[in-house]
């Protein structure tokens, strides 16, 4: 036996969707402005009654309406009209207040419904995108003097006690310019690190760092495990290591050792600035 539909009746989701298509339908047409569609669309979507929903279109021309909602029987039970008025009107308020709250912050907040301003960080900078490069690989020509020039850049000379050159990193000790006992040890991984601070030991001279010639050396990095009998195969860690020299008739010189180990020993060769050998320490 069908029921009959009156106002006090309770909606259904299809009811509450067909609603909202009558009422998309008159924001299409010109019926509605965008602020009124909200706030029926919400009144809408949490009406319990299908003469609430009725409410929120009776004075629209629909006709053209992509659905027909039902005519609804006359009930006795008559403050359903009232009642459907004051949920818009409530629904309405809900949704003014919060696109008052979205105004108030739209200006600068995109995404707000009343929000007209664009977001800053979406225009146009004409800022274009800087690749930044510094070496990486040291134990080559170009990675080894693109070190010193970093060095250069840093600190505005190469000036130093002790220079570490790994594959990939490296370490710098220099003077603590605000007290002279004490020294600054720098790591180097594409940029330079803060440094830590030490007692500087009474043997450390400064010397410039970058004085030898950077294309001998690169090439006596490179064949190291042959001179010093070690399969390249086998190597598990190569590195330089740049001190002032030890001799004193040279005191601002500095000297070079090739560090190579492997798990089956490890060697050095000591070189002079020019990369002619002084001392070669087989495993």
């Amino acid at each position: 036996m069908a029921t009959r539909q009156t106002a006090g009746t309770r909606a259904k989701d299809s009811d509450r969707n067909d609603t909202c298509k009558v009422l998309d339908s008159a924001l299409a047409d010109g019926q509605l402005t965008g602020v009124e569609h909200r706030q029926r669309v919400a009144a809408a979507t949490s009406a319990t009654t299908l003469g609430e929903l009725a409410a929120l279109v009776d004075d629209l021309q629909n006709a053209n309406a992509p659905v027909q909602l039902p005519s609804l029987n006359k009930s006795t039970n008559k403050p359903t009209r009232s009642r459907a008025v004051l949920a818009v009107v409530a629904a309405g308020l809900v949704v003014l207040g919060i696109g008052i709250g979205w105004g108030f912050s739209g200006s600068s907040a995109p995404g707000g419904p009343l929000g007209t301003a664009e977001d800053p960080g979406a225009q146009p900078d004409g800022v274009a995108p800087v690749v930044l490069t510094p070496p990486r690989q040291l134990h080559s020509l170009g990675g080894l003097t693109g070190l010193f020039e970093q060095m250069k850049q840093k600190f505005g000379d190469t000036m130093g006690y002790r220079a570490v050159i790994y594959p990939d990193y490296a370490s710098v000790n220099r003077p603590d310019p605000g007290e002279q006992r004490r020294e600054f040890s720098y790591s180097y991984r594409g940029g330079w690190d803060d440094p830590s601070s030490s007692a500087r030991s009474d043997s450390a001279r400064l010397v410039d760092l970058a004085r030898f010639d950077h294309e001998a050396i690169v090439g006596i990095l490179r064949g190291a495990p042959e001179t010093l009998g070690i399969n390249p195969e086998d190597v598990t860690n190569t590195y330089l290591i740049i001190d002032p020299s030890g001799d004193p008739t040279t005191p601002e010189a500095v000297e070079i050792s090739v560090y190579v180990s492997s798990e089956f020993g490890s060697g050095y060769i000591e070189l002079n600035p020019d990369g002619s050998q002084k001392r070669i320490n087989y495993p």
